[in-house]
């Protein structure tokens, strides 16, 4: 067993880097790991994953620190307001990383973050470098940089190829939330 742990990036258009992010959870917590997921914008909604990640406990920690999605749907936040969550998540994020209590943490959605300006890509590109050796760090989200994507170890990207959103079928309880 390796005692280095691994950057893992799950990026691109496609559905699905959340899911494979929680897939490394399944798999951890099967093995009496510690995992911290940090939601650098997912926080106000409701979603599958809030409740399930309670049944995993106390090896699977989850911290909705966002807002919601940027600019789309309901959202009634300023941009100032997201991006000061934002900055609360990387904050949080460093002090997780630091502790040395966690196997995994997965920054959720960070990517997308730094594209919608909410983070500097800087910022992330820090909490990288804090990671201590042994800790498996994994970032999802969309438009992944080319930077952290040369710092990891694993990148995946999601294609979309078909989604039933273009049919007009509605995001499904369950499976897309």
């Amino acid at each position: 067993m390796s005692k280095e742990g691994l950057i893992i990036v799950y990026t691109g258009g496609g559905k699905g880097k959340t899911t494979a992010a929680l897939g490394i959870v399944l798999r951890a917590v099967g093995y009496g790991k510690k995992i911290c997921m940090i939601q650098f914008i997912k926080g106000s909604w409701h979603y599958g994953e809030m409740y399930s990640s309670k049944r995993l406990e106390p090896e699977f920690e989850m911290v909705a620190v966002g807002k919601g999605f940027v600019g789309i749907i309901d959202d009634k936040s300023s941009k100032q307001e997201h991006e000061m969550v934002a900055k609360e998540a990387l904050k949080i994020s460093l002090e997780k990383i630091q502790s040395g209590k966690y196997d995994v943490i997965i920054l959720d959605e960070v990517n997308y973050a730094i594209k919608l300006g909410l983070v500097k890509t800087e910022d992330v590109l820090g909490l990288i470098e804090a990671k201590p050796a042994k800790l498996d760090l994994v970032l999802t989200g969309n438009h992944a940089r080319d930077e952290i994507i040369n710092m990891a170890d694993l990148v995946t990207e999601m294609r979309e190829i078909k989604h039933p959103f273009k049919r007009g079928i509605k995001a499904k309880k369950g499976i897309d939330f």
